[in-house]
């Protein structure tokens, strides 16, 4: 039968690092032939002939994860393999008077779920070391885990090794330690300083992308939303702002491939939710007892379930004590971690605290972090801006200034006509980075009875208060 020891020497590393992770072998006639590699929640099996492994449980986590306490060391090592953990951490520990963490991925390419999990307890070291191949995966890892960990992220330089077992079995040890104590900052993207930092320029700058609205004269002048850009839906309270930004959202998730997050201030989690809903079942289910009334109880909850099983649909909160550094901070996770393309949030007012003055400065320093931030990422924000009796941004005119475009709502809410009434006319302001022009850009119709807008063209919009400004 099988011998499985639970401390054997692999690939020059010892029983007693083995044993330390908790790594199994298996051994046959022929001799080893699979390694269990424990997880926090779960075990990987590596088999060795076959260059295979399979899963039990959950492997959402770091390798080594629970061998060490968040924080309890200043610096964190991480590799892409068990095996470079176990090598990285036999070398960096030899002889050392503490222990020098070290952790491992547990593939090149980590669950968004992982990222979830861990996030938090890789942010409380003060220095993250990482020894990953060199190869696109591994500067894929480094340049997605750079921009998580924005400043804290050194890289190990291999070089004429590929990973950090290879220098273990080299007997290289000291070199690798000289290279880890040597690690290099992780270069922003933002800093070009060779010719091949132009061609790799040009060669992973993404195709200019963005999704048509379905709204004919604002897509005209337009194109559509944009990737890579900041854009301001700018209207006073009582015109609908809500409701047009979850039909852009619903246009997100069903005339297109791309992934949303969104999150809305003025409304509980559920309303939010049920809004999208209403727009999949064609009917108002925007509060429970609706549901209850129509005895639609099933068919809402089975469109949840649909709305998130393509993975594109992305929920997020704001705590009561949140700021513009988290909401900052939450976006750069909802796009390095989750892989979200667009990311909706309303009103951006809301996200500031104090007296008018603070206000203004406060928007003015988070608009301008936005206007960076959405091609940094190449993510497209879309934030809704309340609007004064003048037709600018309330508490800080900048908000326009720094946005790539400026869509404005109006409506007649207190027209005779019914349909007039319920008509929101749409406008693209002072901002067109397509230099389609400003002007009349369409209108939406809202029906109560689904709860949802429908782009018309029967309703000429008339000319908003800041009409001055077009």
């Amino acid at each position: 039968g099988d011998l499985k020891v639970v401390a054997q020497a692999r690939r020059n590393i010892t029983p007693k690092t083995m044993k330390f992770y908790g790594v199994e072998v298996s051994n046959d006639d022929a001799g080893p032939f699979k390694e269990t590699y424990p997880y926090p929640a779960g075990v990987k099996t590596r088999y060795i002939a076959e260059k295979g492994f399979s899963v039990t449980g959950s492997i959402n986590a770091l390798f080594g994860q629970n061998l060490f306490g968040p924080a309890s060391s200043k610096m964190l090592t991480i590799t892409e393999g068990e095996l470079d953990a176990m090598s990285a951490f036999q070398m960096l520990n030899a002889g050392s008077a503490y222990v020098n963490p070290v952790v491992s991925l547990s593939s090149a390419s980590p669950s968004r779920k992982m990222w979830e999990d861990c996030q938090e307890w890789i942010n409380s070291f003060d220095k993250i070391v990482l020894s990953v191949d060199k190869d696109k995966a591994g500067d894929r890892v480094a340049e997605q885990i750079s921009k998580m960990f924005l400043g804290k992220v050194y890289r190990v330089n291999h070089g004429e090794f590929k990973d950090a077992n290879e220098f273990l079995v080299a007997g290289k040890g000291k070199e690798f330690v000289s290279g880890w104590w040597n690690a290099k900052k992780v270069k922003p993207d933002s800093i070009l300083s060779d010719g091949q930092d132009l061609v790799d320029l040009y060669d992973n700058t993404p195709d200019y992308e963005y999704c048509p609205t379905g709204i004919p004269e604002l897509d005209q002048k337009m194109l559509g939303l944009h990737k890579a850009a900041f854009t301001l839906i700018l209207a006073p309270t009582g015109i609908g702002k809500t409701e047009f930004m979850r039909y852009l959202e619903n246009q997100i998730l069903t005339q297109s491939d791309y992934s949303l997050a969104f999150c809305h201030l003025e409304e509980t989690d559920l309303r939010s939710t049920l809004g999208l809903v209403s727009y999949k079942l064609g009917t108002n289910v925007t509060r429970k007892d609706l549901v209850d009334q129509k005895g639609l109880e099933a068919e809402v909850k089975a469109a949840m379930v649909e709305l998130t099983e393509e993975g594109r649909y992305n929920q997020f909160k704001m705590n009561a004590d949140d700021g513009p550094d988290e909401l900052v901070e939450k976006i750069r996770f909802l796009v390095t971690a989750m892989g979200v393309d667009y990311i909706f949030f309303e009103p951006i007012q809301d996200i500031v605290a104090g007296n008018t003055s603070d206000k203004e400065s406060k928007l003015t320093d988070l608009a301008n972090t936005l206007k960076r931030l959405a091609p940094e990422l190449n993510v497209g924000l879309v934030f809704i801006a309340h609007a004064n009796e003048d037709g600018d941004a309330k508490y800080c005119k900048s908000l326009v200034q720094s946005a790539a475009y400026e869509i404005v709502l109006s409506r007649d809410s207190d027209a005779e006509d019914y349909d007039e009434a319920n008509t929101t006319n749409i406008f693209v302001g002072r901002k067109n980075r397509v230099g389609g022009g400003s002007g009349p850009a369409g209108a939406l119709t809202f029906s109560e009875d689904t709860y949802t807008l429908t782009p018309v063209t029967k309703f000429q919009p008339q000319v908003p208060i800041s009409k001055g400004e077009f």
